[in-house]
C-alpha cells in the first residue's frame, strides 16, 4: 500500500505496473484549469487519477485501460479513497474511444517499440497496442479546443512526439527536461501540448538528486517531503 498526499491510498495489484516515479513527475508537471475533466489514456490501475485529485479537489478524472485486471485495480482504488463520484475506469482500447471533450488529457504511456525484441517488457510498457500515433490521434479525438495534453516520456522520442502532436493540431508547448542527477543525462522528459496553439516552446531542467546524491528541492517538492 501506498500513501499518497492529502491522505490518499494507492495499490497496485500484482501482475500490474506499480506506483512510479514518472507517474509522480506527470502529476506534479500537470496544470489544470479550475473544475477540470481530465481524460487518462491508458490509466493502469488509476495512478495518475488518484495523484491528481489529490492535488486538485475539484477536478474529475476518467480513466481508459485496455487490460481488466488493471482495470479492476483501479476501481478498487476508486472505492478505496471515496472518489466514486468524481473518478471512473473504463475497460477498452484508446484508439477506438471517442467521448468529451475533456479539458485535458494525460498519459505515462508505453516507452518501447513493439516487436519480437520488446516481448520480455511487460504490456504496458510496450506500443504494441499504443504507438505515439495512434495515442496523438486519441487525444485529438477527445481533446476540447484550446486543452492540453500532459505526458511523460524518453528524451530519444521528443522529436518524433513533437512530429506527432504537430500532425493532430496539438502544439509542444512546455518541455521539462528531468536528470537523475544534476550534470547527468537527461532521464526523463515532460511534454504539455495545447491543442491548436500558436508554435512558442518553454523549456526548463531540473535533476532529482545533486552532486551529493542528495535529493534536490524539486525531488522533495514532488515527493512532498
Amino acid at each position: 500500500m501506498e500513501y499518497l498526499p492529502n491522505g490518499f491510498l494507492f495499490h497496485t495489484a500484482e501482475g500490474t505496473f506499480p506506483l512510479s516515479t514518472d507517474s509522480m513527475l506527470l502529476a506534479d508537471f500537470v496544470k489544470l484549469p479550475k473544475n477540470a475533466t481530465v481524460l487518462d489514456l491508458g490509466a493502469g490501475c488509476g495512478t495518475l487519477g488518484i495523484l491528481l485529485c489529490a492535488k486538485d479537489p475539484g477536478c474529475t478524472v476518467t480513466g481508459v485501460e485496455l487490460t481488466k485486471m488493471a482495470h479492476d485495480a483501479a476501481e478498487d482504488n476508486i472505492r478505496r479513497n471515496h472518489l466514486c463520484h468524481r473518478m471512473g475506469s473504463i475497460c477498452g482500447d484508446l484508439r477506438q474511444f471517442a467521448q468529451g471533450p475533456y479539458h485535458c488529457c494525460v498519459s505515462n504511456p508505453p516507452y518501447f517499440s513493439g516487436g519480437p525484441a520488446s516481448r520480455e517488457n511487460a504490456l504496458a510498457r510496450r506500443e504494441d497496442c499504443c504507438s505515439p500515433a495512434e495515442l496523438f490521434s486519441a487525444v485529438a479525438k477527445n481533446l476540447k479546443f484550446g486543452g492540453d495534453f500532459f505526458l511523460v516520456h524518453k528524451p530519444e522520442r521528443l522529436a518524433e512526439l513533437i512530429a506527432c502532436g504537430a500532425k493532430q493540431n496539438l502544439e509542444a508547448k512546455r518541455l521539462r527536461l528531468v536528470r537523475h542527477k544534476e550534470g547527468g543525462d537527461i532521464s526523463l522528459i515532460l511534454l504539455a501540448f495545447r491543442k491548436g496553439a500558436k508554435p512558442g516552446l518553454m523549456i526548463e531542467e531540473v535533476s532529482l538528486f545533486d552532486t551529493n546524491n542528495e535529493p534536490t528541492d524539486y525531488y522533495r517538492s514532488v515527493y512532498h517531503i
